[in-house]
């Protein structure tokens, strides 16, 4: 069977190529998974982040890799977005947009519901795409666009390795956006939030709650940190190379300087001598933590604030300020996006189209480029799906 344009993967970036394209093309939607959108239905817990709303501008400070996103980002517009659904969205905090049901299943319905003039085969894996873009042997198009996904999320189907046949350089591809490992179990403090601290790695630092899992931390400040150390570690999925051993530290005190903490323990100590110091820190730390705090400060939860010498002080205002944990590893299974991908060095960014392989387009997450939590990562996908659809299609009869 022959078709002006074949897409290979049923998610957010390759619906929207499909949408895009569709309009004037002959064209077929191939996903190896029993139903399209698998992953977007996982994001955002379920509710569906779709986009971030921020002024274009600014939403392309969040990325890396923002000049290469401009053209995508202003040709498929964050409105042009909204208004292929029938229904409303609402804005969260940090500019994050989602359906007014929370439901991702919306979300993926009213894109489905843009398919209709476009051949989807579910169930179909590509194993091969030969010369002349022959697909499995059975399908001939004119042009092809690659939206296969990530490596992570594997039960969602997603997989660049499987396109390793194809002629295009990867660059080293790592976990993104993955809650973190610690040394320490954790266990008996799990379920803890940590609310706007400020996560840091090296000198890189990120704001945002943090959660404490059974094995280790999660939660938006971890989420964003963990792909700022993944970028920084040499390491590569492909090659069953993942050690990570690092130490991070959570300043719990973000809004107040060591000085200032310093002074007002300072003050306090001497005001309320015969307070105890677990009952002290309700000001500072929320309850559940501080027994966990003290142990780790080496300081007797009951002890008067009148008995902690300044040494045991500055322990504390220290650890106020740089609390660590060691981390041994990425949660890979949950790691949300993946870093790294198909070069974007040999892609044009005005039209998605590789520069190696004629009529070869690439979208989405096979692609070398990711952000941080909030909507950013779906923007990506949308976009750089829309354009390489709309590229594919255009001048499509000529040779």
């Amino acid at each position: 069977m022959e078709y002006d344009i074949a897409i290979i993967g049923g998610g957010p970036a390759g619906i929207m190529a499909a949408i895009a394209s569709s309009k004037t093309s002959n064209v077929i939607l191939l996903e190896k998974n029993s139903s399209l959108g698998k992953k977007l239905l996982l994001t955002g817990g379920g509710r569906c982040n779709i986009t971030n709303n921020k002024p274009p501008k600014m939403l392309l400070s969040f990325y890396d890799k923002k000049n290469f996103l401009k053209h995508s980002f202003f040709t498929f517009t964050n409105e042009e977005l909204y208004s292929l659904f029938d229904f409303d969205f609402i804005e969260e905090d940090n500019n994050r947009i989602f359906p007014e049901s929370e439901k991702s299943i919306d979300v993926l319905k009213g894109l489905k519901k843009h398919l209709d003039n476009v051949d989807v085969r579910l169930n179909y894996e590509v194993t091969e795409i030969a010369d002349n873009f022959i697909i499995n042997n059975k399908i001939k198009a004119k042009k092809v666009i690659i939206a296969t996904g990530g490596v992570t999320y594997p039960q969602t189907g997603c997989g660049i390795v499987n396109f390793s046949l194809i002629n295009e350089p990867l660059t080293k591809i790592k976990y993104g956006l993955s809650p973190l490992i610690t040394k320490e179990d954790l266990s008996q403090i799990a379920g803890i939030t940590l609310n706007n601290v400020e996560c840091s790695y090296k000198k890189s630092k990120v704001r945002g709650n943090v959660l404490i899992s059974h094995v280790g931390l999660t939660g938006p400040g971890i989420i964003d940190l963990s792909s700022i150390i993944s970028k920084e570690i040499d390491y590569d999925i492909l090659d069953n190379d993942t050690d990570l051993s690092c130490e991070i530290n959570i300043d719990l005190m973000p809004a107040i300087s060591r000085e200032e903490l310093k002074n007002r323990f300072d003050e306090d100590f001497q005001k309320n001598g015969k307070t105890q110091i677990k009952n002290y820190l309700k000001n500072f730390l929320t309850n559940s933590f501080i027994e966990y705090f003290l142990n780790r400060t080496n300081i007797v939860p009951n002890t008067q604030l009148s008995r902690i010498n300044k040494k045991s002080k500055n322990r504390l205002v220290e650890n106020l300020k740089r609390f660590t944990f060691e981390i041994v590893d990425f949660n890979k299974d949950l790691a949300k996006v993946t870093i790294g991908g198909v070069d974007t060095k040999n892609i044009n960014p005005k039209t998605m189209e590789s520069k190696i392989t004629p009529n070869l387009y690439f979208a989405g997450e096979v692609l070398d480029l990711d952000g941080p939590t909030g909507g950013y990562n779906l923007k990506i996908a949308f976009s750089t799906g829309y354009l390489a659809g709309l590229s594919a299609s255009e001048n499509i009869n000529c040779p």
